[in-house]
């Protein structure tokens, strides 16, 4: 239950940053939102889960929501706080705008940080070594440049010095990513228990970290955090609430965290490289022991090697069972029979090699930790082998996905082969279809409570769909709440579906779109026209500008460059036009003069084109379903809601939406997509 004097904090916190706010105004929603977040997280709703999954639509405020409830619970009840986002752009505003606001009128005694990845830090030791020339050799696989060992001596001299913290987003420079692969920290090279580690950039973050009260993440590290059994990276789950912002995010970026993909050549050449420099391990571990484990490192490799060069070869000879994509799936993730002793014998092979490889690097790590004057003797066969113990790693990883027995109730993994033409490669792959189960073991019934929010949650006005894709469909005692949007859009926007006979599926519809567009221009001062598909809008783009339209297209800018040139010419009074795909439905806030047209032209409906939206489909359809109602039909409503949600940012916005897709009236399924809409005043011409 929320105490007193929790309540109390709440009411003046929100006070306090309320009269900080220029022309802030009351909103019922964001009131609501706030009571039902500190309800859920004190319990009042059930005492497990305490979980609240929230559609606050644009307007409502749900930052604001979410800091100013969760933040003064946490401190009473001695939790820490993570907010975790999709996005880069919510991270920065989290930490660059609106927690120091809150910070400094709420006047709570609190310290917030955004978290990275333990990659995004060099490693102090690594950076030591390839910054000497005479070190370089032995740690670059090919010679560094001239002007490479230029930026790792600056890096170095600078971190030495304290000028710099060993974060590569605040070096002024970007670095190369081939350059910093070769001093990023990573797991099994970089130890705590080592002297030389204690004091690296990563293990000074992450004991920095945990003295924060309010942590900043994104969903990808999250991911990783719970992977390793959480407490890892962030803090432990049962000690922490989470807000999960822009949750929509949350069930793809955890389905491709826990999707594995192995380079079948490379990973021959890496196991024969290992194979060839494993006696290296021999000159700094001298026991019987030792070189009983290299024998049996070596034997696994023996047994590794041929059977992926034997893959290679049997794939090689089954050329027909590629797509013209260069894909091979197995229906129903059910792995070929020719396949099945080999995939066997890797997956045995993989895993010896990996716990062996393990196990010789924990000796030489213990041998470090006994004896620091072996540190200059063992840390370069250490950075050696690290990489090596990471690939066998991904190595086992891969071939327990690809062997794994499912239970018959449970969704299959989607299994396939790629080829990749770039690098004359074959890539093994391996997904879950579904990952909800996968979050509810990790993370909802462990954590002490969690906040799930976004603007577009439901689908076709319900839940079902994404608390099913989340894990948390069968919980009855989650709490779901959808605030509408207090901004006035029957009186300020209207949604026009023109009399268009041409279907989205005809061939003419390209043509139709060239001939028409330019009259939903005409006299218009800012307007943005989404596409379902790069091939149409550079078609359309062509064509439009055959006809004298001056355009500004997704793809010929960075999107930060367009949108910069898109306002300066609105300021200018200029008109300007915009072209987008997808991702441009989505975080694009042109609020006022910026956006007061937009067109949409094909409703978004996903053809399931990749190797895992087919393995899903398909297997809805095995199970008795319709994928085009269950999958298509719901994404493709959260999306033309994203979409319509670019027009009105603001009470003073007004526009309108046109929409040239006419199945929203002759479908069965166009009343459902029309009635998830914001209320725009609707105008169907016959």
């Amino acid at each position: 239950m929320l105490s007193p004097d929790t309540k109390a904090t709440i009411r003046n916190v929100y006070r306090a940053l309320s009269s900080a706010m220029p022309g802030f105004k009351p909103r019922q929603g964001q009131l609501q939102l706030i009571a039902e977040i500190a309800k859920t997280l004190a319990g009042e709703h059930a005492p497990k889960p305490r979980i609240l999954v929230a559609e606050a639509a644009t307007g409502i405020g749900k930052s604001l929501s979410y800091l100013v409830a969760a933040i003064p619970y946490a401190q009473a009840n001695n939790k820490k706080l993570v907010i975790s986002t999709a996005t880069v752009a919510l991270q920065e505003q989290l930490v660059n705008k609106d927690l120091p606001f809150y910070a400094t009128y709420s006047k709570l005694p609190f310290h917030y940080t955004l978290a990275k990845g333990r990659t995004r830090y060099c490693c102090a030791h690594k950076l030591a070594n390839s910054s000497q020339a005479e070190s370089q050799l032995a740690v670059w696989e090919t010679p560094p440049q001239p002007e490479e060992v230029k930026k790792l001596q600056a890096l170095h001299d600078a971190l030495q010095d304290g000028s710099w913290n060993g974060d590569r987003d605040s070096w002024p420079e970007p670095v190369a990513d081939s350059l910093w692969q070769q001093i990023a920290s990573e797991r099994h090279h970089c130890n705590m228990s080592l002297a030389a580690h204690r004091q690296c950039p990563f293990q000074r973050a992450r004991a920095d970290l945990l003295t924060h009260d309010v942590i900043v993440a994104n969903h990808s590290l999250l991911m990783a955090d719970l992977d390793l059994g959480g407490g890892a990276i962030l803090p432990e789950p049962e000690d922490t609430l989470y807000v999960i912002d822009e949750a929509h995010h949350l069930p793809d970026v955890a389905r491709e965290f826990f999707a594995v993909q192995l380079p079948l050549r490379q990973s021959a050449l890496w196991a024969e490289r290992l194979n060839q420099q494993s006696s290296k391990l021999l000159s700094i571990l001298t026991t019987g022991r030792a070189q009983e484990l290299v024998n049996r490192l070596r034997q696994s490799l023996t047994d590794m090697i041929p059977a992926l060069r034997q893959l290679m070869q049997i794939i090689e000879h089954s050329e027909q069972q590629f797509s013209a994509d260069n894909i091979w799936r197995f229906p129903l993730g059910e792995v070929p029979e020719g396949f099945r002793p080999l995939f066997d014998e890797l997956k045995l092979s993989s895993r010896k090699a990996n716990q062996t490889l393990g196990i010789l690097l924990d000796q030489a790590t213990e041998l470090v930790r006994n004896d620091a004057s072996q540190n200059a003797r063992v840390e370069p066969i250490l950075a050696e082998f690290s990489p090596y113990l990471e690939r066998m790693n991904m190595l086992e990883r891969c071939w327990t996905a690809m062997n794994k027995e499912e239970h018959p109730s449970a969704a299959p993994f989607a299994r396939w082969l790629a080829r990749d033409t770039e690098n004359h490669d074959i890539l093994v792959a391996a997904s879950p279809l579904e990952i909800g189960g996968k979050l509810d073991g990790l993370l909802w019934s462990r954590c002490a409570g969690a906040v799930l929010c976004s603007a577009t949650l439901r689908a076709l006005g319900k839940f079902d769909y994404f608390c099913r894709q989340a894990g948390l469909g069968n919980a009855h005692d989650v709490v779901h709440l959808a605030l509408a949007s207090p901004f006035d859009y029957p009186n300020r926007s209207q949604l026009l579906i023109p009399n268009i006979t041409t279907d989205p599926a005809d061939e003419n519809f390209t043509k139709m779109l060239i001939e028409t567009l330019p009259d939903y221009l005409n006299g218009q001062s800012a307007s943005l026209i989404l596409f379902a598909s790069y091939w149409q809008m550079n078609q359309v783009a062509v064509g439009l500008r055959d006809k004298g339209l001056s355009l500004l297209v997704q793809g010929e800018a960075s999107r930060d460059a367009l949108l910069t040139l898109h306002k300066m010419q609105c300021d200018g009074g200029k008109p300007s036009i915009l072209l987008g795909t997808g991702s441009f439905s989505e975080g694009l806030d042109l609020p006022g003069h910026y956006l007061t047209n937009l067109i949409i032209t094909k409703l978004p409906f996903a053809v399931p084109t990749s190797p895992l939206e087919q393995a899903y489909a398909e297997y809805i359809t095995h199970k008795g379903g319709n994928p085009f109602l269950q999958i298509t039909v719901p994404e493709a409503s959260r999306k033309l809601v994203q979409s319509v949600g670019r027009l009105i940012r603001t009470e003073e916005d007004s526009g309108r939406v046109i929409l040239l897709d006419r199945r929203v009236i002759t479908r069965r399924y166009g009343k459902a997509l029309l009635d998830a809409l914001p209320p725009l005043k609707r105008v169907v011409e016959y």
